[in-house]
């Protein structure tokens, strides 16, 4: 006989809910999941102590060792749940091994071992990809204390460095026997260190902050290509000394953001771009519209870089030329770097040994 509720439904538009297709297996554990282990563990320790326990009792009355009524009655199930103890006690130190493994190593990480690692490839399912993940977690805090070590390692020795050099000179002042012009030289190598001393500092200062920052706040539109003239001025004694020749081309652009926070950036590379600049060079600046994008290109005619030193140009305290590194701090383009990622822009640095250093820098137009 039809179900004539079940037209009824249909006719009136009711959804109907089908049940061809639906086993009672799918609604079981997916292979490889942690349920699934333990669902799989616990039918094999139930199944084997089931037969293990039916072996013991045929064994027990086929050699008249339950005679009692009473005690054949209790001897299956006492069997059974000795065997299923031995069995759990027994098998479950091989299926929970992987979360004792992982217990014991974030211990170990908790006591600031950032080297330990679990076993991953040999676990499957969701056990395995949670000791993968820890695998990775452990890496990288492994890689921060790494940078974390090698920043106060060279913390230290880039403050102790102006330190050490203004205590000589003071040192030296004290002689009698000094004349004018060794005296002022001296001075005036004081008053450099303490300069170096001080913008490091502000430097230090000013990177922690942005690095703790996520949102650039004091937005304005201002225009870009004004602010690159004005960073051009501002370094005007330090061209002009090196009697370099500037090619600059700067596109009208108007751009929303921080621009207190954005000068850095421009102070900086031309910072550098004229530190590294032979005298009676030439120093290009460009500014573009390139897309929804303005694009900054500042190149000199320095030395230029290899590989290594381009690779890691925008680390901390990395100073590649050894030479100029009494003029700076290795910070610079640091701060560069993070000033650019918070406006969500892009910077890079095309260079090859002799053949100068092109610094691009590209930031997003349109935002509001």
């Amino acid at each position: 006989m039809k179900n004539p509720f079940k037209h009824r439904a249909e006719a009136g538009g009711l959804p109907v809910r089908r049940e061809e297709g639906h086993h009672w297996w799918g609604s079981l554990p997916r292979r490889g999941s942690f349920y699934m282990t333990l669902w799989t563990f616990l039918c094999g320790v139930l199944l084997t102590a089931g037969l293990m326990a039916a072996a013991a009792y045929g064994f027990l009355v086929f050699f008249g060792l339950l005679v009692n009524p009473f005690t054949r009655t209790l001897a299956m199930p006492m069997l059974l749940v000795v065997f299923i103890l031995m069995l759990a006690a027994g098998m479950g130190r091989s299926k929970l091994r992987p979360i004792n493994d992982l217990v014991h190593a974030m211990d170990a990480v908790s006591q600031g071992d950032f080297s330990v690692r679990v076993d991953a490839e040999n676990v499957p399912g969701d056990m395995g990809a949670l000791a993968s993940s820890f695998n990775d977690m452990a890496s990288e805090l492994g890689g921060l204390e790494m940078f974390r070590k090698d920043f106060i390692n060279n913390f230290s020795h880039e403050f102790k460095t102006p330190i050490v050099s203004i205590r000589g000179f003071a040192k030296q002042l004290e002689r009698d026997d000094l004349t004018d012009e060794q005296r002022r030289e001296y001075l005036n190598i004081i008053v450099s260190e303490s300069d170096r001393l001080a913008n490091m500092a502000s430097n230090v200062l000013l990177l922690s902050k942005l690095e703790n920052q996520t949102i650039v706040t004091d937005k304005a539109t201002f225009a870009l290509d004004e602010q690159l003239r004005r960073a051009i001025l501002l370094l005007e004694k330090q061209w002009s000394e090196k009697e370099l020749d500037l090619d600059v081309d700067l596109e009208e652009i108007e751009f929303y953001g921080n621009e207190e926070m954005l000068n850095h950036v421009w102070v900086n590379l031309l910072g550098n771009a004229v530190k590294f600049s032979p005298r009676g060079g030439t120093l290009s600046v460009r500014l573009r519209r390139e897309g929804d994008m303005a694009v900054a290109r500042l190149r000199d005619e320095g030395p230029g870089m290899d590989e290594e030193t381009r690779r890691r140009v925008f680390e901390k305290f990395f100073q590649g030329d050894t030479a100029h590194a009494t003029e700076g701090n290795g910070l610079g383009l640091s701060l560069v770097r993070r000033i650019v990622d918070l406006c969500e822009g892009d910077v890079a640095v095309d260079s090859a040994p002799g053949a100068g250093s092109t610094f691009t820098v590209r930031l997003p137009l349109g935002q509001r």
